[in-house]
């Protein structure tokens, strides 16, 4: 596992507890904010992926 793919899962947590906050509080901003650090730590994390099967398959 590399960083990207840390780094992504704590973006997608760190998104969904603003995007929560956000409905919560009716802070529609917030709400986005949230809905959009979640789906950009979803990306990182899928890049993340793709690097390590990269390289794994350069190994063999």
């Amino acid at each position: 596992m590399n960083k990207d793919r840390v780094e992504g899962g704590f973006k997608q947590a760190k998104g969904k507890v603003k995007e929560i906050v956000g409905k919560a509080a009716g802070d529609t901003k917030l709400e986005l904010e949230g809905k959009a650090q979640k789906a950009a730590g979803k990306i990182q994390s899928a890049v993340g992926g793709m690097k390590d099967a990269v390289k794994e398959a350069v190994k063999h």
